[in-house]
């Protein structure tokens, strides 16, 4: 490496955005490597300017008339840093001891040392803006992907050209030697894993490991260590706040390196420049949504599509722009990514990432739905729709076969409770639209079938029992009088079933046989049971009949009144609208039922004839417009939702696949007129009955992750 050379000189002093577009166009394009250590010092010196010593008005209402400002960057400045820098690496590191033209693993173990061990030991995970070599040379500090970029930036400033970054999407390592066949861990992630360093980043380790993306991380050249750099500027000023000079700058250079190709492999960086876009639009280039359905297929051409964060970028983006029934496919599909991994506590980014998709977007967006009167009416919305059911319930099978084989469980009670909240908005029709298949695309034909040999086994069963109860009381009968009486006692109201299968005992021991003696012995119990059955109230009878045929007292319903009464007189009793309606409400002829849509609480409940009317259903002709809602849950009692009327001519069905267990054990329930809210809860919080703090949060870690996934790529 070269160092500072002159020609690199004379574009300073840097006084606005294009002076620094100009330098780095001139690193990307001078036909050397561009210089890592300048570059990462040049972002920090201005992001620490418009961000950490920024002045900010007292006032809230006046904070977002913040005066634009851009920081005039000296000479001096960037040479006495850089200096600073390539002398404490040199000085540090004797290349005697390390002969050869590739770096060693105890090389690389031994520069990660050194920018180790210059860093200060107070704890500050998640701090803001510590990514870059200005806060190493100004404040002894850097994150997690500023001590990997920093070991990088060192073996450039050793003359080494073999030692590169490799990103995921929430750490960062080398890969080093000759054909960078080797990796090595650097740096550490989470609470610091010091004793990591050097080690290699085996198949085993990388293993459906999100951490490593299961071995399709993003190995950088030159180029894209410095799209790394830019994309992971931090524009936070502060939790509620962005630099917009600063955003300004990152969106040049992302547009730079991506008119350069230097994007053409990176997912995150193309969803960050997709989220700028979508804030400040430039002219004639291409649209937020374009720019990450690029980085979707960049990770599906040059990565087997194990990346995520491209299509939680799409989901975002969507639902942002309240396309609903697009963002509920885009998180399904990051779901469908997710689920090839195992999870475990060093996953926390990407945790937080599908909780908040799933206890907060999308339950948000069910109540905006839910609100829409237009939408409702019309049946526009995804309320209606067997895709967007299908979408929603593949993001939940992605969670939970994330969580099978897991050593920490993923879901627990509030995911639970939010599925069936969110679930309980869609409609009847849209639930018994979705065809729910297991693993193998198997419905509900094999359990059908083991229902039927069940069915079978009982039915031998039966009649086995009638054998022997029949033999029992043949041989009682023989042992004299008083047995008998017994016997008789004991048979009593089965006597015409014992005579037949006294006869299929002794006759016939055929299948067919079996099968009929159970059914004449059903047959028997049915009609011995009615003929002796206890006198019932009379009122019963006479109000069914008479609901049947007239029309029910409305006084009657509030305590008073006979229980019913003709229609002559009942069309005489009131003239004003509120009884009008309820007359056409309890009528059997515009309800085609009796009591359509009440129970005896409600009607007991209710404090006018008015109050009654809301219970009201539509005619099973008509859709109903609003979601089922879910009855009040009592401890030691099932959750269920009322069914609405289905569609006289439903469309074809949605054929849904699952794949995990919690939710092919569900698949019925999902698929049905009622939802069980409590079988739900303890299918999925099976196993993974667990407690989560839930303290806030300090301030430099809300300040860190302000803008999604600024600074870790």
């Amino acid at each position: 490496m070269a160092g500072f050379r002159d020609r690199e000189k004379q574009f300073f002093p840097l006084q606005n955005i294009q002076d620094v577009v100009k330098l780095f166009r001139d690193q990307l394009t001078c036909g050397e490597e561009p210089n890592l250590s300048l570059l990462s010092i040049v972002l920090g010196v201005i992001e620490n300017i418009l961000t950490v010593n920024r002045a900010i008005p007292t006032e809230v209402d006046n904070s977002a008339n913040l005066e634009p400002i851009f920081p005039v960057v000296e000479l001096h400045t960037i040479e006495a840093l850089y200096s600073k820098f390539e002398s404490h690496i040199k000085r540090s590191v004797d290349l005697t001891k390390f002969p050869g033209p590739h770096a060693t693993r105890e090389l690389v173990k031994h520069v990660s040392d050194v920018i180790w061990g210059s860093l200060t030991r107070s704890f500050y995970k998640d701090k803001a803006h510590l990514q870059s070599l200005y806060s190493f040379l100004t404040g002894n500090k850097l994150d997690c992907f500023g001590v990997a970029f920093g070991v990088v930036a060192a073996f450039q400033v050793l003359g080494y050209k073999d030692v590169h970054l490799a990103l995921s999407e929430d750490h960062a390592w080398v890969v080093f030697g000759e054909n960078l066949a080797e990796t090595a861990e650097v740096t550490w992630h989470g609470k610091g894993n010091e004793d990591k360093r050097g080690q290699p980043i085996t198949a085993g380790t990388t293993e459906k490991s999100w951490l490593y993306l299961n071995g399709y991380p993003v190995i950088c050249t030159r180029e894209m260590e410095v799209s790394s750099i830019v994309s992971g500027i931090n524009l936070a000023i502060t939790t509620t706040m962005d630099s917009v000079e600063l955003g300004s700058l990152q969106q040049e250079l992302l547009w730079l390196l991506y008119d350069m190709g230097h994007l053409k492999k990176y997912p995150m960086a193309l969803g960050n420049l997709g989220d700028l876009e979508e804030i400040t639009p430039s002219e004639n280039r291409k649209k937020p949504i374009e720019l990450f359905q690029e980085a979707i297929a960049s990770s599906q051409e040059y990565y087997n599509n194990q990346h995520v964060y491209p299509y939680t970028y799409l989901g975002g983006y969507l639902y942002r722009k309240q396309d609903y029934n697009g963002a509920l496919q885009a998180w399904a599909d990051a779901a469908s990514v997710i689920k090839k991994y195992n999870y475990n506590r060093e996953d926390e980014e990407i945790y937080k990432e599908f909780l908040e998709i799933a206890n907060d977007l999308i339950p948000s967006m069910m109540k905006h739905v839910a609100g829409e009167n237009a939408a409702r009416i019309h049946h526009t919305s995804l309320l209606y729709n067997p895709e967007s059911y299908a979408n929603f319930l593949r993001f939940y099978d992605g969670i939970c076969e994330w969580e099978e084989d897991s050593p920490t469980p993923v879901l627990h009670i509030t995911w639970a409770k939010q599925l069936v909240f969110s679930i309980s908005k869609f409609d009847i029709s849209v639930r018994i639209g979705v065809d729910l298949k297991g693993e193998n695309g198997d419905g509900d034909e094999s359990e059908d079938s083991e229902d039927d040999e069940n069915s079978s086994g009982e039915t031998k069963d039966k009649n086995q029992n009638v054998k022997e109860e029949s033999s029992r009381n043949k041989t009682d009968g023989e042992d004299g009088e008083q047995n008998t009486t017994k016997a008789r006692g004991r048979v009593g109201r089965q006597k015409k079933r014992s005579v037949s299968t006294k006869t299929s005992a002794v006759n016939g021991n055929s299948e067919e046989e079996k099968i009929k003696s159970a059914i004449e012995e059903l047959e028997s119990k049915v009609g011995g049971e009615e003929s002796e059955k206890e006198d019932i109230n009379p009122n019963i009878p006479d109000l069914a009949k008479a609901c049947s045929e007239s029309i029910l007292n409305p006084e009657f319903l509030l305590g008073a009144g006979e229980p019913f009464t003709t229609a002559t007189t009942t069309t005489s009793v009131t003239t004003s609208n509120a009884e009008a309606s309820l007359d056409e409400f309890l009528s059997s002829k515009s309800n085609g039922s009796p009591f359509m849509g009440m129970t005896v609480d409600s009607m007991l409940k209710a404090e006018s004839p008015s109050d009654m009317v809301n219970f009201r259903k539509r005619p099973p002709s008509t859709f109903s417009h609003t979601p089922s809602p879910l009855l009040d849950n009592r401890e030691g009692q099932s959750e269920t939702i009322i069914p609405s009327p289905t569609p006289n001519e439903p469309g074809p069905p949605v054929i849904l696949c699952l794949h995990s267990q919690k939710m092919k054990g569900l698949k019925k329930i999902f698929a049905s007129s009622k939802l069980n809210a409590s079988a739900i809860k303890l299918q999925l919080t099976a196993q993974s009955q667990v407690h989560f703090k839930h303290s806030k949060r300090s301030t430099d870690s809300d300040f860190s992750t302000h803008r999604k996934r600024s600074r870790r790529e």
